[in-house]
């Protein structure tokens, strides 16, 4: 478990504990990388609370004790101390917010690698890897990813289509049928004309797979749920981790249908590999267009 996912865990839980426990939860989110130097006297006095309570609040959150929390937060903390969620100032340097977005970035790809659940991805390839059509649905942000969808599958020559116009979403979702699968993508799966098209899919009996957060309306409605849950700062509409994910995860996805169909698959993307050769300049050409006065 990385800290994110800890933390989180502990954020979750909060509003079950005692509300004595919660200012044990209080102090740790606030300052997590302190706990892991502090013996349990020490945390009860910064809470303001005592002993048992810390105890209380560590078997609450399912750990034997103090010790069995304070070295499985640490571990946390050791596996994901490069990569934190970030805020952004108006006297950061250029130096500064790249790294701050690069280091979000990693961060978010490697909590959303050890949230995905391999089972709903092997699910996926098969749904994806048998059916008929293949329609992607993504508004606003996701539109580019379903597009980058797409073109994975046309090159495996499955016959694909992406739609981010929810009138186009509709008419692809009225024509469907079983054996025909849509993959319907959101950063926060709550989108309504979304939600509208997903529902029309259901009625046909096609398969929905779903590339969103858990617990949201579009989630509820899949056949193959791919829960994605991202932490992003919400006031940085041009900072979309989510998006990365997304395409990553269509990556994976890809993959996988590649391997699934076979040698036959990987022998034709040589082949347009080979076909596309033509369509790039020759790199001794482009080294004397460099030197010509």
């Amino acid at each position: 478990m990385n800290s994110a996912n800890l933390l989180k865990q502990i954020s979750d839980a909060k509003a079950k504990l005692r509300k004595s426990e919660q200012k044990v939860a209080d102090y740790v989110l606030a300052q997590p990388n302190d706990i892991i130097h502090m013996r349990i006297v020490d945390l009860a006095s910064e809470a303001m609370v005592s002993e048992p309570t810390v105890v209380r609040f560590c078997r609450a959150l399912q750990y034997d004790g103090f010790q069995d929390f304070k070295l499985t937060l640490a571990q946390a903390l050791a596996s994901n101390s490069t990569f934190e969620q970030f805020s952004m100032n108006h006297d950061d340097t250029v130096l500064e917010f790249k790294h701050k977005i690069f280091d979000s970035m990693m961060g978010n790809l490697v909590e959303a690698r050890e949230q995905l659940d391999d089972r709903a991805l092997e699910e996926a390839i098969q749904a994806i890897a048998s059916a008929r059509r293949v329609e992607f649905y993504g508004l606003g942000a996701s539109a580019p990813v379903c597009a980058d969808a797409q073109h994975k599958l046309y090159r495996l020559k499955i016959s694909a289509a992406a739609y981010s116009d929810p009138h186009m979403q509709t008419i692809s979702a009225v024509t469907l049928g079983e054996g025909d699968v849509v993959v319907a993508i959101s950063q926060t799966g709550t989108t309504k004309d979304l939600l509208h098209s997903v529902k029309l899919v259901r009625d046909t009996g096609a398969t929905v797979i779903t590339l969103c957060p858990a617990n949201t309306p579009l989630a509820e409605l899949a056949t193959i749920p791919i829960f994605i849950d991202v932490e992003e700062d919400k006031d940085l509409s041009t900072l979309m981790s989510s998006r990365v994910v997304h395409l990553v995860v269509i990556d994976v996805i890809a993959v996988g249908v590649a391997m699934r169909l076979g040698p036959n698959a990987v022998e034709h993307l040589k082949t347009i590999k080979r076909s596309l050769r033509s369509l790039r300049q020759n790199d001794r050409r482009i080294r004397s267009l460099r030197i010509s006065p």
